[in-house]
């Protein structure tokens, strides 16, 4: 048995189990199915751990996306963070005059206020654990890599013998080009040569892993706007004509590259 990922297909075949069965055995007597990477069993609790975290991030997040929307449907401006404190929080019920409105917005507070109880344990049981991995010390010895993304990394990409180069790390974390190119060849006085316009790019890979994404971005976010070599790099590139998002691109897939190395 092969656990594998299979991608690509058409949606507008017919399917059966019949159909899948066959269409899955060719493809593995062919040798084209591919299996998806297996950590070891010492990382198990570690990426259990770092899942409770992040559920717990988007839980509150989607919460208290919820709440500003609730004021913002009745025009009611909710700037900064003042919506979510508890001493303010009399205030702005008052602001709704419908009754299941402010039920609706009281039962959000109160599922914010247990996720926000639990968060603190969650990230310290997380950053526990990955301080007894092997490369907590290497990882976090890379400037803005700091606690939760180290135990993030160590949780998703486990080993980097699963990365044959850095070519094959970017796609994984979502900071590869895609590109589309079409009549390549042309015919120039009977003989077939390549054109030689650049392919046209669309945008980056969405077949990603989202976490290890933010993590990257978020790290080159930070090193763009604090003086260090990092900055330098990225400000040498700006300086060459590079596009600030672009530019910021190239930072994020240096920190990658560095993180593969060490």
């Amino acid at each position: 048995m092969i656990v594998c990922n299979v991608r690509g297909r058409s949606e507008t075949t017919n399917k059966s189990d019949r159909l899948d069965a066959d269409w899955l055995s060719e493809m593995l007597r062919v040798g084209s199915i591919k299996p998806v990477h297996h950590a070891s069993t010492s990382l198990l609790t570690l990426k259990e751990l770092v899942r409770c975290y992040t559920n717990l991030m988007d839980d509150s997040t989607r919460v208290m996306q919820r709440l500003k929307a609730i004021y913002r449907a009745r025009a009611i401006a909710t700037p900064g963070k003042s919506v979510y404190r508890v001493s303010q929080r009399k205030m702005w019920l008052s602001k709704l005059e419908s009754r299941g409105a402010r039920m609706r917005a009281a039962a959000l507070y109160e599922q914010l206020d247990v996720l926000m109880k639990l968060r603190p344990a969650a990230k310290a049981a997380m950053l526990a654990e990955a301080r007894r991995q092997a490369g907590w010390k290497i990882l976090r010895s890379i400037p803005f890599i700091g606690p939760v993304r180290a135990a993030l990394l160590l949780a998703i990409m486990a080993t980097p013998f699963r990365f044959r180069t850095k070519r094959q790390l970017w796609p994984y974390v979502g900071l590869a080009v895609v590109t589309r190119s079409t009549n390549d060849q042309e015919i120039v006085e009977g003989k077939v040569r390549r054109r030689k316009r650049p392919p046209m790019t669309r945008g980056l890979n969405r077949n990603h892993n989202p976490v290890l994404k933010n993590v990257f971005k978020g790290a080159a976010t930070a090193a763009s706007a604090k003086d260090g070599p990092l900055k330098d790099f990225y400000d040498r590139c700006v300086a060459r004509g590079v596009h600030a998002d672009m530019a910021k691109l190239t930072l994020a897939r240096k920190l990658a590259s560095i993180v593969l190395r060490l």
